[in-house]
């Protein structure tokens, strides 16, 4: 049999995405030739490798058989890659990365800058986006990579260890939580707060410790960024919790103050996700293994 690799690209393409339209958003070609390309791999094999459904495709046996193969091809031409790319004076490409606010706030565009001193002809496209706009990005091909809080990670996104960082409380100058003792997390309950969108990773992970503790968040306000948090802050609209380094950024030029919290969970890790048995190109994994080598 004579196999091309575009057509085992494709092949790959829905087997993982387990859709012809998510396949052919992520393979950058038509559905029509999607569907064409697969058919004339079966004519090929001489079987069926998808069983077809209204809302998707499963693999055959004979499928999943071909796909074991065909992630080994890969791998070994991503081996190559990296081999060659040893003997080039610099990596080209294009990255598309989805990040959360805490990691745009904090440390990526520090790492971002260094990435692009070493690489200069990657391209990079960087979106703020909450933490499940970002795994729903992953996994319908629309990022490369992603930058948000570890959380209870699907089995679908593989994820790397980026950075760590501390939640605090922003309270006003002046109030009465604003004495600098560690405050517990229940302590909160009778404030009214000021919040990221309920599709932040951060809301979620808070409004699970307040259930737990037995106590609602009172929300007053929501707002989609740490600044315009900080500023709702300093004009007594609510306390927030965000990473302790944003709020004493905010703090030199408006009057709020971080205040510690007396919780473990205080400590948030970022990690890089991408799709889980997603072939890296170089540009990608050399971003990658830029951003995890701390």
């Amino acid at each position: 049999m004579k196999h091309d690799l575009a057509s085992l690209n494709i092949f790959l393409c829905v087997a993982e995405e387990k859709s012809l339209t998510r396949a052919s958003v992520r393979a950058h070609i038509a559905v029509s030739a999607v569907s064409k390309r697969i058919a004339e791999l079966e004519g090929r094999v001489g079987t069926p490798l998808f069983v077809r459904f209204a809302r998707g495709v499963e693999l055959t046996t004979a499928g999943e058989a071909l796909l074991v193969h065909v992630r080994r091809v890969f791998a070994r031409i991503e081996e190559m890659d990296e081999e060659l790319a040893s003997f080039s004076e610099e990596i080209r490409g294009n990255v598309r990365i989805c990040a959360t606010t805490s990691a745009l706030s904090q440390f990526l565009p520090f790492d971002i800058a260094s990435f692009r001193h070493k690489y200069p002809k990657i391209n990079l496209d960087i979106e703020g986006r909450v933490g499940g706009a970002i795994l729903r990005a992953l996994r319908e091909g629309e990022a490369d990579l992603g930058v948000f809080s570890a959380e209870s990670t699907p089995p679908d996104i593989e994820i790397f260890r980026y950075r760590t960082y501390e939640l605090a409380l922003a309270v006003p100058v002046g109030h009465p939580l604003a004495n600098g003792s560690p405050i517990r997390y229940e302590a909160l309950a009778e404030y009214s707060m000021v919040a990221q969108h309920v599709d932040s990773l951060l809301y979620e992970h808070l409004e699970k410790e307040a259930e737990i503790r037995g106590f609602q968040l009172k929300i007053g306000v929501r707002v989609s960024s740490f600044d315009c948090m900080c500023q709702l802050v300093a004009c007594q609209y609510g306390l927030a919790i965000m990473p302790r380094e944003t709020i004493e950024v905010y703090a030199k030029s408006i009057p709020i103050v971080a205040v510690s919290l007396n919780e473990d969970w205080a400590e948030r890790d970022l990690v890089v996700g991408v799709k889980t048995n997603r072939y890296l190109d170089p540009a990608v994994k050399s971003l990658v293994e830029h951003l995890t080598q701390h």
